[in-house]
């Protein structure tokens, strides 16, 4: 007996709901030769149509528009240009290249907003691109994308199972069997990478939320210590602690001593996926730390965040989530695909890490607005007991 989709034998078809009615009818539009032809040539929606083929062709060309972003950077055309607008010959000869594919470049990224032309035969720098020079957080953020770019060559093997090397050699613990067992030289990459990136979601993290009311802070997967960092600025009543690997905790002391934090951060070695987390904090932060975790091992390191809180002890969570109103591709489509590549973690949704969060014992589970959500969002829970 065959059996599909034609084979249901007296099953009737689902009823559509009128909004999945609606869509059906826009895909056979919009999937026709003929009403593409007449939209393009129709006034009303000839805009509508144009800035379709526009957003189409955008996710063609992404990787290109990415690269172009990538080799500005590399040849720091930005802080050249930030420095004042200049010619062609002065800046080919500043970046090494040819004039032929400085111009080209110049042209690319004046294209994407980056740098744009000005009197006289020179370039400046672009409204999109004086908003990201000198940000070396974001600029060590691009550099290491050339790792996962080699993995995302094969997307289709990266799927299914095949692939993911090179990421995941950049974030060894998310592989590692013990990674406790970690040495410097393996996790210098990434927790480099991270203390360059942490201020600018130290900062929408510390505006959003109120610390006055709190006595300890215990800062959990805190890399080098950035975030803490941040906070005895913000906070200088609190008490601060933090935790990560052993061969992080190192890296940690040494960049907190050399702030003059050495006295006021308690910093602390292990594996918090596997050991008891310390004692003594009436606040807990994880910062871009649960979505590198799969659900598994996020739930069990929510428990032992319940278990190491006092009674109405509050944790925040803080990082990208996938339901970001304007940033939906970021949640499912780059973290989705970046995660998997890196071999551990996914996006989620405020409702899946909250759902997570009331798992683990936790109440009164909230969202707390941030500037700049694309950055990180934040959960604000207490522990019940």
């Amino acid at each position: 007996m065959s059996i599909g989709p034609h084979a249901t034998r007296g099953a009737a078809e689902p009823r559509l709901s009128l909004s999945d009615a609606w869509r059906e009818w826009r895909n056979r539009c919009l999937s026709s030769p003929a009403f593409r032809r007449w939209a393009a040539s129709f006034w009303p929606t000839r805009g509508v149509a144009r800035r379709h083929a526009a957003e189409a062709f955008d996710l063609v060309a992404g990787f290109v528009y990415s690269q172009v972003l990538a080799a500005a950077m590399q040849l720091r055309l930005l802080e050249r240009l930030h420095e004042g607008p200049a010619d062609l010959h002065t800046l080919a000869r500043a970046m090494a290249l040819p004039e032929a594919s400085a111009e080209r470049l110049l042209a690319a990224c004046a294209a994407l907003g980056l740098a744009e032309a000005r009197s006289g035969g020179r370039w400046g720098l672009g409204a999109r691109g004086a908003a990201l020079v000198g940000d070396a957080g974001l600029t060590a953020m691009v550099a290491h994308h050339a790792v996962l770019y080699r993995d995302l060559a094969d997307p289709v093997a990266l799927l299914r199972g095949g692939g993911g090397a090179q990421l995941g050699g950049y974030w060894p613990y998310a592989r590692a069997a013990d990674p406790t067992q970690l040495d410097d030289t393996q996790v210098a990459r990434y927790s480099a990478l991270m203390t360059a990136s942490q201020p600018m979601v130290a900062e929408q993290v510390l505006d959003a939320v109120d610390l006055r009311g709190s006595r300890c802070l215990l800062d959990l997967g805190g890399g080098e210590g950035a975030f803490v960092q941040a906070v005895a600025a913000h906070a200088p009543h609190l008490q601060l602690m933090m935790f990560d690997l052993p061969a992080v905790a190192d890296r940690a002391r040494q960049r907190l001593a050399a702030q003059g934090l050495a006295a006021r951060v308690q910093v602390h070695g292990g594996d918090f996926l596997r050991q008891p987390l310390p004692r003594g904090a009436d606040v807990a932060t994880l910062v871009r730390v649960v979505h590198d975790h799969d659900d598994q091992a996020v739930r069990a390191l929510l428990r032992a965040v319940h278990a190491a809180l006092p009674p109405a002890g509050r944790l925040l969570v803080a990082e990208p989530m996938a339901d970001t109103a304007g940033a939906t591709a970021m949640g499912d489509a780059y973290f989705g695909l970046y995660l998997l590549a890196m071999g551990s973690g996914r996006p989620r949704s405020a409702a899946s890490l909250t759902q997570m969060l009331v798992e683990a014992g936790f109440v009164d589970v909230r969202r707390v607005p941030t500037r700049q959500p694309l950055l990180a969002g934040v959960l604000q829970c207490f522990a019940r007991h």
